[in-house]
C-alpha cells in the first residue's frame, strides 16, 4: 500500500467557529442535554430548512424512531421503506415490532420507484393492511422523484417520514429537502456533510408533534416536581456541548455544499468519454443535490474494468472508496420481509462505487485521486 496519507471517503470538516460555541457551553456550565446551543441549533435548522419546528437528538435513527411512535406505528403495522439505503432507515420500524415493506429503486435518482410504490400500496391494501407511513430516503443527497411520490401518498393518505439524513443542503424545485414530509430527518454523523460527531434532528410543521418528540426523547418525564413517567421514554436528546459543534457547522454548510458539488463536477470531467462509467448526476434542473457522496456505476463489459478492480487499485494508493449500499432486502436481518422489485438496486450494488467526496480535500489530494483512477483505467 502507498505510504501517502490516507484519503478518506468523507471525513469531518470543521469550519473554525465550532470551538467558540463549545467554549460558551463550558464557561456557562451548560453541560447538559439542553441549553442555549440546543435551542440555537434547532432555530438554525428551522430557518435553513423552512420548517417551523425542530428537535435535535442523538441520531437520525432516533429521529425516525420517534416519528414512528408519534404516528402511532405499533406491532404488526406495515411501514413502506426504501430498500436501497442504510439500515438506520429501517431498524426503527423493527424496534416498533412493525413490518418493513421494502420497495426497489428507479434508475434516474436511485431512490424509491414511484410505480413500485403505488403497486406496493395497492397490494397491501388489497391484503387488508394499509401501510401506516412511508420512510422516504434521498440517497447520497439526490432528491427522490418527489412530485410523483407526494401525489401517491396524498391519494392514499399515507404520512411521509422524509429521511434526508444524507441530503441536508439539497433541494427540489428550490425547496429544501427535509421540508416535504410530515416529518423531516437529518443526521450529523461524523461522515455527513456537517457533523456534531454524532447526532440527528426531527423537524415538522406540527408543533405538537415536535413537543411530543422532545418529551419522549427526555425519558418521557411528566411535568411534576418529582420524577413521574406515564409513558416509556428514551434518552435521545442532544447535549448542549455537541449542539455547539452543530451551530458552528451551520455557518459553513453552504460552503461545504459548494465544495462537494465541485468534486462531483471533477468526477464528471474525469470520466467523460470513458465508455461504461457514469456519475450519478441530477436528472434535470429541478433537482439540486448536495452530492454528499459522489458515486459512479461501471458497466464492466463496456468499461473493461469492474467496480472491485477500481476500488482495490485506489486502495493500493491509500485512497478509500466504497461499494454502494447493499440493498436491505439482501441483508440477512431483513430478507424475510416483503419486497417489491425492479432489479435496479441489486444492479447498482453490483456495479456501483462511492468515491472520496470530503469538502476538506485539497488540490494535491484531488490530483492523487485523478492519477490513481487514470492509472487503473490505463491498465485495463
Amino acid at each position: 500500500m502507498s505510504e501517502n496519507p490516507r484519503i478518506w471517503l468523507s471525513s469531518p470538516h470543521m469550519g473554525g467557529k465550532e470551538q467558540s460555541f463549545i467554549d460558551s457551553a463550558f464557561t456557562s456550565n451548560w453541560i447538559a442535554p439542553l441549553g442555549p446551543n440546543v435551542d440555537g441549533f434547532e432555530v438554525d435548522l428551522q430557518e435553513y430548512s423552512g420548517v417551523d419546528h425542530a428537535a435535535v437528538l442523538t441520531s437520525g435513527t432516533a429521529a425516525i424512531h420517534l416519528a414512528l411512535i408519534i404516528l402511532g406505528v405499533k406491532p404488526k403495522d406495515e411501514v413502506l421503506v426504501s430498500s436501497f439505503t442504510f439500515s438506520g432507515s429501517i431498524n426503527p420500524v423493527v424496534y416498533q415490532g412493525a413490518i418493513p415493506i421494502m420497495i426497489d429503486s428507479e434508475p434516474d435518482t436511485w431512490n424509491i420507484d414511484p410505480k413500485s410504490l403505488r403497486i406496493a400500496i395497492q397490494d397491501r391494501v388489497s391484503k387488508g393492511s394499509k401501510p401506516k407511513a412511508l420512510i422516504l430516503v434521498h440517497l447520497y443527497g439526490m432528491p427522490a422523484k418527489l412530485d410523483e411520490i407526494l401525489s401517491i401518498c396524498k391519494e392514499f393518505e399515507i404520512p411521509i417520514i422524509e429521511d434526508a439524513a444524507e441530503a441536508l443542503g439539497s433541494s427540489y424545485k428550490g425547496k429544501k429537502l427535509g421540508s416535504f414530509g410530515d416529518f423531516g430527518i437529518f443526521s450529523f454523523n461524523g461522515n455527513k456533510i456537517i457533523t456534531t460527531s454524532g447526532g440527528g434532528a426531527l423537524l415538522s410543521n406540527n408543533k405538537e408533534w415536535v413537543q411530543k418528540a422532545r418529551y419522549l426523547a427526555t425519558q418521557a418525564r411528566d411535568n411534576e416536581v418529582h420524577y413521574q413517567h406515564s409513558e416509556i421514554g428514551y434518552n435521545y436528546r442532544m447535549s448542549n456541548v455537541v449542539a455547539g459543534i452543530g451551530r458552528g457547522q451551520m455557518l459553513v454548510l453552504d460552503q461545504w455544499v459548494k465544495k462537494r458539488r465541485r468534486l462531483n463536477h471533477f468526477y464528471r470531467e474525469l470520466f467523460e468519454g470513458v465508455e461504461g462509467i457514469e456519475v450519478l448526476s441530477e436528472p434535470d434542473k429541478d433537482y439540486f443535490s448536495n452530492h454528499w457522496l459522489s458515486a459512479i456505476t461501471i458497466d464492466p463489459e463496456k468499461a473493461h474494468i469492474n467496480r472491485e478492480v477500481l476500488r482495490l487499485a485506489m486502495l493500493k494508493d491509500n485512497i478509500e472508496s466504497r461499494p454502494l449500499w447493499k440493498p436491505m432486502h439482501k441483508q440477512p436481518v431483513f430478507e424475510k420481509y416483503p419486497f417489491y422489485r425492479t432489479g435496479v438496486s441489486e444492479l447498482l450494488f453490483k456495479n456501483g462505487l462511492c468515491l472520496p467526496s470530503g469538502s476538506n480535500l485539497e488540490e494535491k489530494e484531488v490530483s492523487r485521486i485523478k492519477h490513481s483512477v487514470e492509472s487503473a483505467l490505463d491498465n485495463r
